[in-house]
C-alpha cells in the first residue's frame, strides 16, 4: 500500500516510517523541513520526502489537495492539532483514501477519578490542547460511523526515546532534575508525590500505528490509548531515576506555592499541567483489538532518553550512569 505520513520526521515518525518500509509499503513522508530523523535507519533511503508547511497550506485550503494528490491508500496524520484542520483533511480524503489514522493525546482525558482510565470512562478534557484532541477524536468516530471515511485515532502518553528530553519526575522538561538526582541532592516535590504520569516509548507508539494499519476493520471508528504497560508516580520515578546513578533520592515535600517560588514559572506550570491530570491508563483495548504489545516499561523508556542525552553531551549530570 502507499502510505502517506504527515509529520514523518518527528518522534513517532522516526520509528514508524522504517517499520512501514520493512513491511513492504510505499511510504511518503510529509514534513515542514528536511530535518533528519532522531535515529538513523537505512529504510529512510526508500522513502519519498515531501516538504510542506501545513499551517500555511491549511490557511490557503490547499493541504488536503496536496495529500490527496499523492494518491495514498492510507494516511497517518501525526501533527494535527485543530478540529478545523482535521475536518478539512477528512472532507478532502472522503471517497478517495481507504484509511485515515490520527495521532491524538492522552490529554483528551481530564484529571483522573479512577485508575486505570479506559477509553470509555475518561473525564472531560481540560485546556485548549486536550479539548481540541477530544473534539477531533469524536469527529473521526462520527465520520466513520455515519458511513464516511474509515478513521482511527490513537492517543499516546508522554513520548520518550532517544533524541529528546523526557518529561521528568517533576512533570516537566527541566533537565536540572537529572543533575540533582545524579548528585544525590534534595529535590522539592509538590504535594506528596503520588501523582501519576504515563509515558510511552516512541517505537511502541509506532508499533500501535502499524498494528492499526494492519487491522483496519478492527480499528475502524475506534480510538485507542497507547501507553506503556504501567505508569510512574512522582516519587517512584525520582527514586528509580536516582538509582540509575547509584544514588538515593532525597525528596522534600512542599506546597505548590513553595514549589512555584523555587521553580521557573514555565516549568512550574508544565508540572502542574501534567500532575493535576494524574493519568494512569489501561491498554486492554489496544491489546485486544490491535495486538498491541509494548516493549518498554516507562522507566526503561525514560532511561533510554537520558542515556542518549548524556552520550551526546546534551545533559549535565554529576555522576555517570551505573546501569
Amino acid at each position: 500500500m502507499r502510505i502517506v505520513v504527515i509529520g514523518g520526521s518527528g518522534h513517532v515518525g522516526t520509528f514508524l516510517i522504517p517499520r512501514l518500509v520493512r513491511a513492504g509499503h510505499d511510504v511518503v513522508s510529509i514534513s515542514r523541513g528536511q530535518r533528519s530523523s532522531y535515529v538513523d535507519d537505512p529504510a529512510w533511503q526508500q522513502v519519498r520526502r515531501v516538504t510542506a508547511d501545513r499551517a500555511a497550506e491549511d490557511r490557503e485550503g490547499a493541504f488536503g489537495d496536496r495529500v490527496a494528490g499523492l494518491r495514498p491508500d492510507v494516511v497517518i496524520d501525526l501533527i494535527c492539532f485543530t478540529l478545523d484542520s482535521a475536518t478539512a483533511l477528512v472532507e478532502r480524503l472522503r471517497g478517495e483514501t481507504g484509511h485515515l489514522l490520527h495521532c491524538g493525546s492522552i490529554w483528551r482525558a481530564g484529571p483522573s477519578r479512577r485508575a486505570p482510565i479506559t477509553e470509555d470512562d475518561a473525564t472531560p478534557p481540560v485546556g485548549e490542547y486536550g479539548i481540541a484532541k477530544a473534539a477531533i477524536a469524536q469527529m473521526l468516530r462520527d465520520e466513520t460511523r455515519s458511513g464516511g471515511l474509515v478513521t482511527t485515532s490513537l492517543h499516546p502518553g508522554h513520548i520518550v526515546g532517544p533524541g529528546w528530553h523526557p518529561i521528568g519526575p517533576l512533570g516537566n522538561n527541566d533537565p536540572t532534575v537529572w543533575h540533582k538526582l545524579s548528585a544525590g541532592q534534595p529535590i522539592d516535590v509538590p504535594g506528596i508525590g503520588a501523582e501519576f504520569m504515563h509515558h510511552v516509548h516512541a517505537d511502541d507508539v509506532a508499533q500501535a500505528f502499524e498494528a492499526a494499519v494492519d487491522h483496519r476493520d478492527a480499528a475502524a471508528a475506534e480510538d485507542f490509548t497507547v501507553v506503556a504497560p504501567s505508569a510512574l508516580n512522582v516519587r517512584g520515578y525520582a527514586e528509580i531515576g536516582a538509582s540509575w546513578f547509584g544514588q538515593t533520592a532525597e525528596l522534600r515535600t512542599v506546597t505548590w506555592d513553595e514549589f512555584r517560588r523555587g521553580t521557573d514559572d514555565e516549568a512550574a506550570q508544565v508540572s502542574w499541567e501534567h500532575l493535576v491530570r494524574n493519568h494512569c491508563f489501561s491498554i486492554d483495548k489496544a491489546r485486544r483489538l490491535l495486538g498491541y504489545a509494548p516493549r518498554y516499561q516507562p522507566d526503561a523508556a525514560a532511561l533510554e532518553s537520558v542515556r542518549w542525552l548524556i552520550e551526546h553531551d546534551q545533559l549535565d549530570v554529576a555522576n555517570p550512569l551505573k546501569v
